[in-house]
């Protein structure tokens, strides 16, 4: 079994408010951790929201107690420069003490190209994030820090406030380049996909720790209902590849969107009210060596979903 069990809180899809309550009502209903994205843009216009994660963290901070809580994940090289996210994840892991991870990956056109700055190729996008765990690893280290790197500098920065103890850095990664540098510069792996290739690569390459898996679903009363919500709301599962970090907008996301049809997402995206697909699912997570797996209800029916994993998931898997 997962050792542990998360609720993914959307923030494509949901505003500020809505995702500090269900982070509330994941802890009332005793999950583990909630995940929950960092985002300047939603994949598609039709998800409608994407605020900014740090306040939303401040919010949860206040309004639970227990539960534990990644970030799912954080871009900290282009659109955010390290220094700042290390200060933002210092001050959130202040706030709730032991219970904040700072997940982190080498991002999406889609959000860091904003300002105007180059889309570099994977290759320098992941040496990119390796330098930039270093400085945020370096100015967790407290003290006044400088460094002067390939794509990075920070002169005479100190962050004062601080946590007791810096917080667990999980690192996304698809493929064994990205494999690599999750297990050289992270305390635990992250992915979206049953890959189990992928985190051998980062097992063999030394990676130890705790394995995210996120699992997208879409509970409804009908399959059918919850396969055409799942094409609305969230058709970029079926985007997949190179495509899908690349694409600067979401119209070119939906643009894409209208090459796959209702069929190909539900084949990524477990959709209805039967258990049987979500055990089915799960186990090719397990199989493939995830040990905290947490789920994306998409659409606006989280109580829906939450009432479904009291009565019937849960006890299955």
């Amino acid at each position: 079994m997962a050792s542990r069990w998360g609720f993914a809180l959307s923030s494509e899809e949901h505003r500020p408010s809505d995702l500090v309550r269900y982070a509330k009502r994941a802890e009332e209903i005793g999950f583990a951790f909630v995940g929950v994205s960092d985002h300047f843009h939603p994949w598609t216009n039709s998800q409608g929201q994407s605020p900014f994660v740090w306040a939303v963290l401040g919010a949860i901070a206040e309004a639970t107690e227990r539960i534990d809580v990644v970030t799912g994940v954080t871009c900290p090289t282009i659109r955010t420069h390290p220094a700042i996210i290390a200060q933002a994840a210092a001050t959130t892991a202040a706030m709730m003490p032991g219970r904040f991870s700072l997940g982190v990956g080498s991002g999406e056109a889609l959000n860091e190209h904003i300002l105007g700055d180059r889309w570099p190729p994977a290759d320098v996008r992941l040496e990119m994030l390796d330098e930039a765990i270093e400085v945020i690893r370096l100015l967790w280290q407290g003290g006044t820090q400088s460094h002067e790197g390939k794509h990075y500098r920070v002169e005479d920065a100190r962050i004062y406030t601080l946590p007791d103890e810096p917080p667990p850095i999980i690192v996304a990664a698809s493929g064994e380049k990205a494999a690599q540098v999750a297990a050289r510069r992270g305390d635990g792996f992250m992915n979206t996909a049953p890959d189990a290739e992928t985190i051998k690569a980062w097992e063999q390459a030394g990676g130890s720790g705790p394995k995210y898996g996120q699992i997208t679903v879409c509970w409804a009363s009908d399959t059918d209902t919850a396969k055409q919500q799942a094409y609305a709301i969230w058709p970029n599962a079926a985007i997949t590849g190179q495509l899908s970090q690349d694409l600067p907008t979401p119209t070119h996301f939906e643009q894409a969107s209208e090459m796959v049809d209702e069929d190909a997402v539900a084949e990524k995206v477990v959709c209805g009210p039967d258990a049987g697909p979500y055990v089915e699912m799960i186990a090719k997570y397990r199989d493939a060596g995830y040990d905290h797996l947490y789920l994306h209800q998409v659409g606006p029916d989280q109580e829906g979903f939450f009432r479904f994993w009291q009565d019937t998931l849960a006890s299955r898997v």
